[in-house]
């Protein structure tokens, strides 16, 4: 990929730890398959930002209730540049939260939708994402509560719903190497180990990346 060596490497798999801005740099014109990825969106789901709790309104907790150390990656929305970078370096894309950067996009009539099976409260009962194959939408239902009980990372995405995004391109071109420039605790490079791809990952955080590490490793490939 780029001369400089990864920070962990097994069959298949190499994390880097560092600005994926600077790192993709690195990385030669559409020599990537897919990219799939979750980019920070700006809205303070790193415990910069507060809230009231609603029964006691004149006391606050940090989004996610204290449970993640206070950081900064996700105070301000990424920059443009960025996607630039993951345009030229991937053949297709899949971005989560793209909904919030439809200004740095390409025009595209199908979407993926993630349904969370949350019933009715006060967040977000689904996630949309961008997705660079010319088919249409398609939607995936799985619980999100599912994903809260073992979560490593205060926006972390179910194994299953990033193992159904590599399948969507079933009818193109197989992905074979995947990367996630905003990898946070390695869910899509369990994804990629699960169903036998190539992975890439690059996080900015040591804490996320040793997790991934973790998690990727502790990892058993599917039998076809």
């Amino acid at each position: 990929m780029s001369e400089r060596k990864p920070d962990y490497e097994e069959k298949d798999i190499q994390l880097y730890l560092g600005d994926c801005l600077e790192i993709m740099k690195s990385i030669p014109d559409k020599s990537i398959d897919l990219v799939l990825t979750d980019p920070p969106y700006g809205i303070g789901m790193d415990n910069q930002k507060v809230r009231t709790k609603p029964n006691r309104p004149n006391t606050y907790l940090r989004v996610g209730e204290l449970q993640y150390e206070k950081a900064d990656w996700d105070k301000e929305p990424i920059r443009e540049e960025y996607f630039d970078e993951i345009f030229r370096i991937s053949k297709h894309q899949i971005i989560w939260g793209a909904n919030y950067y439809c200004s740095y996009l390409p025009n595209r009539f199908g979407w993926l939708y993630w349904d969370k099976q949350m019933g009715e409260n006060n967040f977000s009962s689904g996630e949309f994402a961008f997705q660079s194959y010319f088919t249409k939408s398609s939607a995936f239902s799985f619980p999100s509560m599912r994903v809260k009980k073992t979560r490593n990372h205060p926006t972390q995405k179910p194994i299953e719903l990033m193992k159904w995004c590599i399948q969507q391109a079933k009818y193109w071109d197989i992905p074979l190497t995947i990367l996630d420039p905003f990898m946070g605790s390695g869910t899509t490079g369990v994804a990629c180990k699960e169903l036998g791809r190539k992975f890439i990952g690059i996080e900015i955080s040591e804490k996320y990346c040793e997790i991934a590490k973790r998690r990727i490793f502790n990892t058993q490939r599917e039998i076809f």
